[in-house]
């Protein structure tokens, strides 16, 4: 749809994405991780921010208070990925911070290891400062 519109002359607004992780990153990769979150080992986590345009803020799926600064292992679940890899699991939660409609979807590399993981994640998370959008 981008390349459509950019062809057509028009403006194609790329929101804001922030991605964390304790792999490297690769070059390309998608908003969600795609191309990253395969290469996290266990002992790895992928946190990623993403921007949702304004006409998102007061709907219901973003309606749902601030972006949270401390998840615990019940976040998380092996059907909670974008695309199932095995040993993984993922949460997303969709919330409202600073005038901003986000996205937070964050990856834990080794499941089993999800009370030391979160360590990392949690510490991350606390850290995040969102700015009003201008």
């Amino acid at each position: 749809m981008a390349a459509r519109t950019r062809q057509a002359g028009g403006e194609v607004h790329t929101p804001p994405v922030l991605h964390l992780t304790s792999a490297s990153l690769p070059e390309v990769r998608g908003d969600y991780g795609s191309g990253a979150v395969d290469l996290l080992g266990d002992d790895d986590v992928f946190i990623a921010l993403v921007e949702y345009g304004p006409e998102n803020l007061g709907t219901a799926l973003f309606d749902t208070g601030p972006m949270p600064r401390r998840l615990s292992v019940a976040d998380f679940q092996p059907n909670g990925l974008q695309r199932p890899i095995a040993g993984q699991s993922g949460t997303q939660i969709f919330c409202t911070e600073a005038g901003r409609a986000l996205c937070l979807y964050v990856v834990l590399g080794g499941h089993w290891q999800a009370r030391r993981l979160l360590n990392r994640v949690n510490d991350a998370l606390s850290r995040i400062d969102v700015a009003p959008s201008r």
